[in-house]
């Protein structure tokens, strides 16, 4: 629970607004660099454009068609940086472009930007792109199209299959280093006093309880929302007064959404990386959690920012575009097992085409607009939030007038940094291979890395939280105890969603909530009100965002047994 009226008592020299990635590399690296720190999520950590992402830690090769070769050269060095303070969650990933004649992306045009890409990671750890003839690519795609087939092109960069995990590392290092985290707590108001913003409005979701969180007098706001940074703009008070000035718009959102299906003929081993056959616009077919992530679309949206979903249009290109670029998969909506949609927060660009927006990061300060201790975070990426984060938290610095200390998170590794052959790893599996399967094992060092063992010792006391959620997923019941423990997690969406993935690899996480509450009940203190509530909220949840507008009538998926 957030206690507000401690939070109520502090004066904070940092406060920033979102808790998805950027928002958490923030405050992790305040926190580690000695600030007085307040983090503010209105829904769960991650829960926005973060949790909605493809899930890939990559150098955006794409990105060299625009001539953005320092947003590459940038995205291939934080790469490697999280390799190297995330090896439990950043795995190197290989992926498979395929070439064709009539696309817009000749072979050789494919071959000099492999080359180029190789060049702007001249320092990396991961090897280094080959090209497959015609004949070479189909020994090993014999299943692809072969209409208009030149030959292929393989590199590797990265997948962080639990996206959310990344965010919340962060957040939990934060929160080790003395910053103060809060999710569920929106903020209402922001309070101009002179040219500075001395306070915020906020109110706990669950409560309903407002409080007020003041400044000191030197401090700063960041407002890393993604999505809603306008809102959270216009929401900017002057003597009590909603401010009258012309705000310029700052967000061009555009939607991105995404497929998951279980694996199907002609499924590739490796990641495809292709263009659609009809309307040239990449996308990827990747293997993840032993079933496939297909996506993304990319188009402008103007609704409600709290209310997305894949349209029935969106899924239909995906499925029809995967089958063409593999003739004999035969995929349809029957073979739809989850679906996401989430927005990009794209700086606006009026009459551009979503794919032709920059992926460049903005940093937006205040201070012409008559406040000076406000930043806005304009765009940003997966990939580079830890460099993003250090360049705010150095603009932080600066408007406290302080010099900035060293950065550290490029070398400071994230909680549960692990690396395969350590010692911990095979040690758990000796301890525990008597009462958990091996591969629950194996399973909780990939999410949890070293803390995997902090989840393990649950089981010692209470043998039943050694017992698998599901005899099809490898999660445990300590898992859910953890989550509510030591990770933040409130509600049975977090813990179906975000600390765990079960809600995307078994029937929405709808046969799973029964398990979840009784374990919740008994070792979490949740009463039957609290879950009854809480089952309800997941039902809207999983409807409004990610069930297909086509299953809603399938009485099954509804069947509450």
């Amino acid at each position: 629970m957030n206690n507000l009226q401690a939070i109520s008592n502090n004066a904070y020299d940092l406060v920033i607004i979102g808790g998805g990635i950027n928002g958490a590399g923030v405050v992790r690296d305040a926190a580690l660099r000695g600030l007085k720190t307040l983090l503010i999520e209105k829904n769960d950590f991650s829960s926005g454009s973060t949790s909605w992402s493809t899930r890939l830690i990559h150098g955006g090769l794409r990105y060299l068609e625009t001539f953005e070769f320092s947003l590459v050269r940038e995205s291939l060095q934080e790469r490697e940086i999280l390799l190297h303070i995330a090896p439990h969650l950043v795995k190197p990933l290989l992926l498979t472009i395929p070439i064709y004649r009539d696309r817009s992306r000749p072979y050789w045009k494919i071959q000099a930007g492999m080359f180029l890409y190789d060049i702007l990671s001249f320092d990396k750890s991961l090897l280094s792109h080959r090209m497959l003839p015609k004949r070479k690519f189909q020994q090993l795609f014999p299943d692809l199209d072969a209409e208009g087939l030149c030959g292929g092109a393989q590199y590797y960069d990265c997948q962080v299959a639990y996206a959310e995990r990344l965010c919340l590392e962060n957040i939990l290092s934060a929160q080790a280093a003395g910053a103060t985290v809060l999710n569920y707590v929106q903020v209402k108001q922001l309070h101009q006093r002179g040219n500075r913003i001395d306070s915020l409005s906020c109110c706990d979701r669950f409560t309903g309880e407002e409080v007020k969180v003041k400044l000191s007098d030197r401090g700063v706001v960041v407002n890393t929302s993604g999505p809603w940074v306008d809102q959270i703009l216009e929401s900017i008070t002057a003597n009590g007064l909603t401010s009258s000035r012309s705000e310029s718009k700052k967000i061009g959102p555009t939607k991105g959404s995404h497929i998951i299906v279980d694996p199907f003929p002609g499924a590739p081993m490796t990641a495809l990386y292709v263009e659609a056959k009809t309307d040239g616009r990449p996308f990827f077919i990747i293997p993840w959690l032993g079933r496939y992530l297909i996506g993304t679309t990319d188009k402008h949206f103007q609704g409600n920012l709290d209310r997305i979903k894949a349209d029935n249009d969106e899924i239909d290109y995906l499925l029809n575009e995967t089958n063409r670029v593999i003739p004999i998969a035969g995929l349809s909506r029957q073979d739809v097992k989850f679906t996401y949609s989430g927005v990009r927060p794209l700086p606006w660009e009026e009459g551009k085409q979503p794919g032709k927006i920059t992926r460049k990061h903005i940093i937006c300060d205040r201070t012409p607009a008559g406040i000076m201790n406000l930043i806005s975070l304009i765009g940003g990426k997966l990939t580079t939030y830890r460099q993003v984060a250090e360049e705010i938290v150095n603009a932080v610095y600066q408007k406290l007038g302080e010099k900035a200390p060293a950065c550290s998170t490029q070398n400071q590794p994230l909680p549960g940094a692990i690396l395969p052959n350590d010692s911990r790893f095979k040690k758990a599996l000796d301890d525990y291979r008597d009462v958990i399967p091996p591969s629950s094992i194996h399973h909780l060092f990939s999410i949890y890395g070293a803390r995997a063992i902090e989840v393990l010792a649950l089981t010692d006391c209470s043998s039943d939280l050694a017992e698998v959620i599901t005899p099809e997923l490898p999660d445990i019941k300590a898992q859910i105890v953890y989550a509510v423990n030591s990770e933040l997690a409130r509600t049975l969406v977090d813990l179906a969603r975000r600390r765990t993935s079960v809600a995307m690899l078994r029937n929405y996480g709808l046969d799973l909530l029964p398990v979840m509450t009784e374990v919740l009940t008994k070792h979490c203190g949740w009463s039957s009100q609290d879950c009854d509530r809480q089952v309800e909220d997941y039902y809207t949840y999983i409807q409004l965002n990610c069930i297909p507008d086509y299953q809603l009538t399938d009485l099954k998926i509804w069947d509450r047994g």
